[in-house]
């Protein structure tokens, strides 16, 4: 399971650690700045600045990306990330297939792989992990001094608690650290969250979700997840659970009814199915959308009213700027929830002068798990954790 993090004392080399990751961040989220800027913005001193930046340099995380021009006197330098400074590698575990991704420090894909998982027991489990982690190294032929850590998303919930049994989740994890467990097969420093969260995150590092601090994302698996990233940090709950979203009750035609038995690709599926129409890929469904098919249409027309609910809660419970939808469903069928979508007026939402929707299509695609466990790694390179730790 995730570990939960505590507050700790700051004794000085926490303390550099924090301004280090402050001066990065900023220098993410601009893409080009100066020192005075950093200064201004972080609070910290020109000379401490330009202290980090020194080291960033020497590390290759940043380069000078020119002077700026139009100012006054001597044009100030401006760095931004190197993207070759920092690769991060992302593993998707899934019942039946073991993703994987390399990421570099902007966020962008370098490589990616798929194995099917032909043993779902432990050893069988690591050693397709361990195999799709060497084919994208091989594939991107990254240095290992430049892999910062792996990412491991599978589905929740993480250890033995009530939902067992009734979603995707893999119980050979359930009496084991799968960090530990990952860190030693994988030799390098390891963060493990499940899909959903790991896909809000792949959203803020290169997708919609770029420049936002506060949002949730629904995300699309077998089941239905909640990723919820507040101040720019997920909400993981005490054990790693939080956002199990697709086991709340919602009202569908008459009844009330656990959310992703009615909103997820397993309910699409199985809809179709009792129909006598077999489609087992995000393909089939969307060329099932471009036909039409009635009864995909009917599943769409029952699907907005929970949807709605569900929305509500997530905006009346998080205050989200947005709520993005995305994972593995086809780009056509979220286009047709977010619009077909008949968002309540009684939530707090529901306000004048909104910068965002309430609801948006993530950018990240069908791979946004995989590239999420990456993102992962990239995200704690660049977030302030001063006082914390696992």
């Amino acid at each position: 399971m995730t570990s939960a993090e505590h507050i700790i004392g700051a004794n000085a080399e926490r303390a550099r650690s924090h301004n280090r990751q402050m001066v990065l961040d900023r220098v993410r989220q601009a893409g080009r700045i100066g020192r005075a800027e950093i200064a201004r913005g972080s609070g910290l001193s020109t000379q401490a600045v330009s202290n980090i930046i020194a080291d960033l340099l020497a590390d290759g995380l940043i380069s000078e990306k020119g002077r700026r021009v139009g100012t006054k006197g001597q044009p100030p330098v401006q760095y931004g990330l190197n993207p070759g400074g920092g690769f991060a590698v992302g593993v998707e575990v899934r019942p039946d297939a073991v993703f994987a991704a390399m990421l570099d420090l902007c966020g962008t894909l370098v490589a990616s792989t798929r194995f099917d998982l032909s043993a779902t027991d432990l050893p069988g489990v690591t050693r397709t992990v361990v195999q799709a982690r060497d084919d994208v190294v091989r594939q991107s032929q990254v240095p290992a001094d430049r892999i910062f850590g792996a990412g491991i998303v599978m589905p929740g919930p993480f250890g033995r608690t009530g939902l067992s049994g009734l979603g995707s989740e893999l119980p050979i994890f359930h009496d084991i650290s799968p960090r530990e467990w990952f860190e030693d097969a994988l030799g390098v420093p390891v963060v493990v969250e499940n899909d959903a969260n790991a896909s809000a995150i792949a959203e803020r590092v290169s997708g919609a979700a770029q420049g936002l601090r506060t949002y949730a994302f629904l995300y699309f698996g077998n089941g239905l997840g909640l990723g919820a990233v507040q101040n720019g940090r997920l909400m993981t709950g005490a054990l790693g659970n939080a956002g199990e979203i697709g086991h709340i009750p919602v009202p569908c035609g008459g009844r009330v009814v656990p959310l992703e038995t009615v909103l997820s690709r397993l309910s699409i599926q199985r809809h179709l199915q009792a129909a006598g129409i077999a489609v087992d890929s995000s393909e089939g469904l969307a060329r099932a959308y471009d036909a039409q098919e009635s009864v995909l249409m009917e599943w769409l027309a029952a699907a907005s009213e929970p949807l709605t609910s569900a929305v509500a809660t997530i905006e009346n419970m998080l205050d989200p700027e947005t709520v993005i939808l995305g994972g593995a469903m086809p780009d056509c069928i979220l286009d047709h929830l977010i619009d077909a979508a008949q968002l309540s007026d009684r939530s707090v939402a529901c306000r004048p002068a909104r910068t965002f929707p309430r609801l948006m299509r993530g950018a990240s695609g069908r791979m946004t798990a995989t590239l999420g466990a990456a993102a992962l790694v990239i995200h704690r390179a660049f977030t302030p954790r001063i006082g914390v730790a696992a």
